[in-house]
């Protein structure tokens, strides 16, 4: 009896997270609105323009829109080396600022849809779990 108590709260635990509603998008990016401001404004700036040659734009970002997997890894793990942004070339370190996933959906959501961006994907705390670690650029 006493082996199967650690099993039964174990499963009550994920059944909660389970049965736990999902934000809506208006949700997410009211959230990620505030992770923004938390995380990223310092070098991306409250614009999304970023810093040229520095801090790479969020705004109209090709770079985000082309792969929008790549651009949750390098939230979720972090981003070194050189990549391409709208044709200028940024060789710098963004480090894991460590966002849980439901965080880091938050943001990408805000990130997609503020500064003119528009995207009908709404990213969840799920789609953010299954992202690996492999080939982030």
């Amino acid at each position: 009896m006493r082996i199967l108590i650690p099993f039964y709260l174990l499963f009550l635990s994920l059944l909660s997270i389970a049965l736990r509603p999902q934000k809506s998008k208006a949700e997410s990016i009211a959230a990620g609105q505030e992770i923004y401001q938390d995380f990223c404004v310092q070098c991306h700036l409250s614009n999304g323009e970023g810093v040229s040659g520095v801090f790479p734009p969020l705004k109209a970002s090709d770079y985000l829109f082309e792969d929008i997997n790549r651009s949750i890894k390098g939230i979720k793990y972090g981003l070194k080396g050189e990549i391409t942004v709208n044709d200028e070339n940024y060789d710098g370190v963004m480090v894991s600022q460590g966002l849980d996933n439901e965080e880091i959906a938050d943001v990408m959501n805000y990130i997609l849809n503020q500064w003119g961006n528009q995207s009908e994907e709404f990213i969840t705390p799920q789609q953010v779990a299954e992202v690996s670690k492999s080939t982030l650029n």
